[in-house]
């Protein structure tokens, strides 16, 4: 069932001024409450895509997906223009260049320890000589560097390098949100995920800067759309039934 969006004809043009919706979002290797996959058909699976889906059938808009590495580079994007709206984690930063709506998770972000690394808390990466990865221009890389104070994580440009580095034992830990390193644990053999997180923040639709009507609109309809179980039923599709939606 899609969710009733009121179509307000400024907030339309405003939300999606090309006539199409182009909605930002992040690809990773396995599809989760915030990243993307590409399924053997050419679709994406995710709980975004699924949302994003919902959010342009309500209005009666074609989807145009646009994929990103990172989080980083979709909050530029949505600050340039160039995408009419996303879902990404919220932090000071990143409310300087978007409009933030509501949010639909609540995140932390904490480490993927290597077999090697013996890191079994949060506290035990931060040592001298730790070789720790994280995504570039992400709230969780800025968290990262913020809180460790004997090393510093080393910017990768996607999910997908990062799983590589951890794979071929050129890292000793990466910094992810908790969620997304349920599925990355199979992928890097002997890894564990440590204990404690941080850094907590939603994760949130976004839309371009100055643009209140669309902002109005997307916060209207996310909040229908947890209210409706919507949410629900999209973390529960994608295996995340364990996890509560935002309030």
């Amino acid at each position: 069932m899609t969710t009733d969006v009121p179509v307000d004809p400024v907030a339309k043009a405003e939300l999606a001024p090309e006539g199409a919706l182009r909605a930002g979002l992040v690809e990773a290797p396995s599809p989760g409450l915030i990243f993307v996959s590409r399924r053997r058909d050419g679709g994406l699976d995710g709980v975004t895509a699924l949302l994003a889906g919902d959010l342009a059938a309500g209005l009666g808009l074609a989807l145009a997906p646009v994929l990103f590495p990172n989080s980083g580079a979709l909050a530029a994007a949505l600050q340039a223009g160039a995408v009419d709206v996303g879902f990404m984690p919220v932090d000071e930063t990143r409310r300087r260049m978007v409009a933030f709506g509501p949010g639909y998770y609540d995140l932390e972000s904490t480490y993927l320890a290597s077999a090697a690394s013996g890191f079994a808390a949060v506290a035990d990466v931060d040592r001298p000589g730790a070789r720790v990865v994280a995504i570039d221009g992400t709230t969780t890389f800025r968290a990262s560097s913020r809180t460790l104070t004997h090393t510093r994580p080393e910017p990768v440009d996607s999910v997908a390098e990062a799983i590589a580095r951890m794979r071929d034992g050129r890292a000793d830990a990466l910094a992810l949100s908790r969620d997304t390193l349920r599925s990355v644990v199979p992928q890097v053999p002997g890894s564990r995920i440590v204990s404690g997180g941080f850094q907590h923040t939603q994760v949130a639709v976004a839309v371009p800067p100055d643009r209140p009507a669309a902002l109005a609109c997307v916060g209207a309809w996310l909040d229908a759309a947890k209210r409706s179980g919507l949410v629900r039923r999209a973390f529960d599709a994608h295996g995340f039934a364990d996890e509560p939606v935002a309030a």
